[in-house]
């Protein structure tokens, strides 16, 4: 069995790799990690878990947890990770962070786009970034895995085939995405109560969203040249699933079945990603309490343009799913192991 330890279990995404690691059949979490709730039983902040999980919340001591765990899951906030890890943390477990420090290999450019010291950029080079479909041989030997921002797995997914075959002009790509509020996480803030979030619907971080440049930088590694991307997210008044419409200039003409081809054959391999038929919609709800992403497009011949879309939950393919999902990859299994569940609809 590999030993697990969470810090950060008590937020969304710590809470979800939870639920998922509890049915995992290789995997026992030893170690919930939660500074906010020291000595209290996981199962009184989650009651679904009661008579599942008996255990108490510890502190985050990741020196400790690391002479216990084999691999150490951080659903922390950014800076956490930077400030504890190091080098001889990592000669005696793994660590995947589902935070931005280790997403950029430029320390500078993490420092301008999250305002916060870095303060291990000697690990940055080594860290490997956690989205399977693209970097999957390089996560096998990993002992730090970034995993990837839940906007930028939408978006990288859904329009990756589109940069990588020169389909589109990727200079010309504008994301607009959605997300429910899970993605704001559990913390108490004014704008994401009930009332502020019910009944509206309203974009933020235009222009400056944190996640711009982690899209940026790995549809770059499709386009082979650098991307630059007008990204603009929205909250939008459910829990769970982010959504994303993304246009761009057709560089070349392209019919509905050689682009069906294309996504078919890019993802073919993949167990997660779903490629739709023509004209098909993604939709949050199809996608919902499941690690599988869905991505479809709409030709429009009168504006020379696509539509693309994608669909994933973003506490699971956006955070928790994908970093149980590099797990199974870094410790030998079947990608899909503890992970095949299928999305909720409704």
């Amino acid at each position: 069995m590999i030993k697990v330890g969470i810090i950060g279990s008590t937020g969304y995404a710590g809470a979800e790799l939870v639920r998922i690691l509890y049915g995992h059949p290789e995997a026992e979490i030893v170690w919930y990690g939660s500074r906010s709730y020291v000595g209290t039983p996981f199962a009184d902040i989650y009651g679904s878990m009661f008579k599942l999980v008996d255990e108490k919340c510890l502190d985050d001591d990741m020196d400790a947890l690391a002479d216990e765990a084999d691999v150490i899951f951080t659903a922390t906030p950014q800076g956490f990770l930077a400030e504890k890890i190091s080098e001889e943390m990592l000669g005696k477990t793994k660590v995947i962070d589902l935070s931005a420090d280790f997403r950029f290999k430029d320390a500078e450019r993490y420092e301008a786009w999250y305002g916060i010291h870095h303060a291990a950029p000697q690990l940055l080079e080594e860290a490997v970034y956690g989205l399977p479909e693209l970097n999957r041989e390089k996560i096998k030997g990993a002992r730090l895995i970034a995993n990837p921002g839940c906007f930028p797995t939408c978006s990288i997914l859904s329009c990756a085939p589109w940069v990588k075959n020169g389909a589109i002009d990727p200079d010309t790509l504008i994301i607009d995405a959605k997300s429910g509020t899970t993605g704001a996480g559990r913390g108490a803030k004014t704008p994401n109560l009930y009332c502020e979030v019910n009944e509206t619907i309203r974009a933020y971080g235009i222009t400056v969203h944190r996640h711009t440049p982690e899209i940026e930088d790995q549809l770059s590694v499709y386009a082979g040249r650098p991307v630059t991307v007008q990204f603009t997210p929205h909250l939008v008044p459910m829990n769970r699933g982010i959504l994303v419409t993304a246009y761009a200039k057709l560089a070349k003409d392209i019919s509905n079945e050689e682009a069906e081809a294309m996504l078919k054959e890019a993802y073919a391999s993949e167990p997660f990603v779903r490629a739709l038929p023509a004209g098909r919609p993604a939709e949050t709800r199809y996608v919902k309490g499941s690690n599988f992403a869905d991505v479809g497009f709409v030709l429009d011949k009168r504006t020379g343009r696509v539509v693309i879309m994608g669909a994933i939950d973003n506490v699971v393919k956006g955070a928790a799913g994908q970093a149980v999902q590099n797990m199974n990859i870094m410790f030998g299994l079947d990608e899909t192991t503890g992970l095949m569940a299928a999305p909720m609809a409704f």
